[in-house]
Formats: C-alpha cells, sequence, structure tokens
C-alpha cells in the first residue's frame, strides 16, 4: 500500500488536477473537539497498519490545541513511524502539496525522502491571494498608505507569500512574477461563482495568463482555515503548483540522499521528516580532532546520553515553525524528460 498522507481538514482534500485518476486522497485528522482522543488513535493505527508510514501535514498556524492532539496520538502509539510537517504555507497550498505527495506516494521513494520532500517542494508551489481588504492581514508588512487605499470601494491587493512575498494593487500595474516552470493553478473561491456571469475575474485572468500556467483547476467554498489566515472571509486563493508527477519524482529524485542517524531512514534535506533530526555535517578542521569528535559524539551516543534532547517524542516540540529549507533547491527537470529509475 501506498505511504498514507494526512491533513487536518475535510476541505484540504483536493481531487485530481486533471480530473478523475487513480491517485489516493490524503486521509483526514481531525481537530479535538470533534474526536475523542481514543479514536484519534485508533484512526492513525488504523493507518499504520495499512500503510506502514503516516505523513501528516499541516499548517503553522493551525490552533496549538490541534497540535497537541497530534504530538499525544503519535506518543500513545509509540511509533516513529509518524511524520508532524508543519509547514509556513497557506491552506490551499497545504492542500495542493498534500495532492503532489499522494501522487508520490505510488511511486518507489522511501517513507523519509518522501517526508522530506515536503519541504523541497513547498519552494515550487506559489502561493498567494486576492484581497478586497487588507484590514486585518499580518502575514507581511503592509504600508499604510497600502491599508487605506484597500478600504476604497473596488480596491483590490494581491498577496504572494511563497516562495517569494510581494504585494501589489490589482489594475495598477502587472500581476507579481510567477514561476518560471510549467505549473497548473488551483483556485479557492467562498462560493462557487454565477455561471450567468460569464467572463474572467483577475485570478484565472490576468494572474493566469502572466504566469502561464497550463490549466486552471477551481473549488469552491474556501478552506476554513483561510479565512483566518487571510484575515478576510472574502480572499480568492490560488497556488500554482508543478501537476506532473513523473516530473516531481524526477525532482525529489535528483537531491542527493543522506541516512538519519537517529531513526536509520533515508532522507533528503538537512533534517529528518520523521523524527526532526538535522543531518549530522563533517566538523571543520580548524577545530582540530577534538572539534570533529565532539560533533560526532553530539550526533551519536552524545544524543543517547541526553545532550542532544531527542527527536522523539516531541519533534518540533516547542518550535512553531518547519525547519530552514534548503539554500538552493534544483532546478525542476522538463516536463518531457522522465524519471529514471
Amino acid at each position: 500500500m501506498p505511504i498514507a498522507i494526512a491533513v487536518t481538514s475535510s476541505d484540504l482534500v483536493l481531487p485530481p488536477p486533471g480530473g478523475p485518476a487513480p491517485v489516493p486522497t490524503a486521509a483526514v485528522l481531525h481537530p479535538p473537539q470533534e474526536q475523542p482522543l481514543d479514536d484519534a488513535v485508533a484512526q492513525v493505527a488504523a493507518l499504520l497498519e495499512q500503510c506502514g508510514h503516516l505523513v501528516v501535514l499541516h499548517c503553522e498556524a493551525l490552533p496549538a490545541a490541534y497540535v497537541r492532539r497530534l504530538h499525544t496520538v503519535r506518543s500513545v502509539l509509540e511509533s516513529g513511524r509518524v511524520a508532524l510537517l508543519p509547514l509556513a504555507l497557506p491552506p490551499l497550498a497545504v492542500a495542493v502539496l498534500a495532492r503532489q505527495l499522494a501522487q508520490l506516494a505510488l511511486s518507489d521513494l522511501p517513507p523519509g525522502v518522501l517526508a522530506s520532500a515536503a519541504r523541497l517542494l513547498a519552494h515550487y508551489v506559489h502561493a498567494g491571494a486576492h484581497l478586497s481588504s487588507l484590514a486585518r492581514f499580518d502575514r507581511m508588512d503592509v504600508g499604510l498608505g497600502a491599508h487605506l487605499t484597500s478600504l476604497l470601494p473596488g480596491a483590490g491587493y494581491a498577496a504572494v507569500v511563497s516562495p517569494v512575498r510581494a504585494l501589489v494593487r490589482v489594475g495598477s500595474g502587472p500581476p507579481p512574477a510567477g514561476p518560471g516552470f510549467a505549473t497548473r493553478l488551483t483556485v479557492a473561491r467562498p462560493a462557487p461563482r454565477d455561471p450567468a456571469g460569464g467572463g474572467e475575474d483577475w485570478v484565472t485572468g490576468a494572474l493566469a495568463r502572466h504566469w502561464r500556467v497550463q490549466g486552471v483547476q477551481e473549488i469552491a467554498p474556501l478552506p476554513a482555515e483561510s479565512a483566518r489566515w487571510w484575515g478576510t472571509r472574502r480572499a480568492v486563493e490560488f497556488a500554482a503548483a508543478i501537476p506532473d508527477p513523473s516530473v516531481l519524482y524526477q525532482l525529489v529524485s535528483s537531491v542527493r540522499r543522506e541516512r538519519c542517524r537517529w531513526c536509520g531512514l533515508d532522507l533528503i534535506g538537512d533534517r529528518c521528516g520523521f523524527c526532526a533530526a538535522p543531518v549530522a555535517r563533517a566538523a571543520p578542521e580548524e577545530g582540530g580532532a577534538g572539534a570533529g569528535a565532539g560533533a560526532g559524539a553530539g550526533a551519536g551516543a552524545g544524543a543517547r546520553a541526553g545532550a542532544y534532547a531527542g527527536p522523539y517524542p516531541g519533534s518540533y516540540a516547542g518550535s512553531g515553525s518547519a525547519p530552514p529549507a534548503p539554500s538552493a533547491p534544483p532546478t525542476p527537470p522538463s516536463p518531457t524528460q522522465r524519471p529514471g529509475r
């Protein structure tokens, strides 16, 4: 069975980008107020029994009680096969990334590589929203002039928050810079557009053309978490991402793999997605042999002795952010190339 992918709300489960396809959908975990702890433990245990490993994606802004529930379930099961990955992405982008991982779960990527691929692929998701008001938007610095302008009738702003931040007034210039590779645009609205209205709006028209997307997929309603994330219920959220699983596979496979010294899983990047242990790096030669030995002890026996607090249980405990991103993600391969296995 494919490795299980899970999200924290049913509205983060997206249909395949190109219509019906044999792609497994993400499992849905539930907040504490909707599901007793025993049921949550049983649900995760069943997923582990069926799929072997579970990768859970969630926004960094997930309520603290919900994050504690996720860690509690993993601790009760005493399992190192559950990866909890907080992402600095808006809700729709998290949903798009979960769909990408579900596609990759059908491949031969091992669990550790699949989990750590979430941080890599997040760099290739261009995410933002068309906002009618900036009054409660706090995801980036907004000047007083932009705040006042957004209060005018008919004014609107486009905020792009990943992979780079940009804020532009709609209609006063070109849309924000977009991806330099082939993507498909997913758009979420508070309510479906009226077919009788016809035509395009700014997101599906000007932005889609400027970004040269290969297609547009519209969903409604907006994810419930989006209203809190963007500070308004009237946002039109969008995320452009690579739709071709063969390109995703080749992109992930092109990164050098490391071996986690804590749990033994293969991974990419500088941190294990399952136990959150950092990849050990060679000690600088200037420190001499003693410094190198100390670094090795910190990654190995020193960790067991208590010098390292241990990545499990409690991965990411006390931290509200995802691990640091890689400094230079590889260039996406051409969509015409097939992954070499």
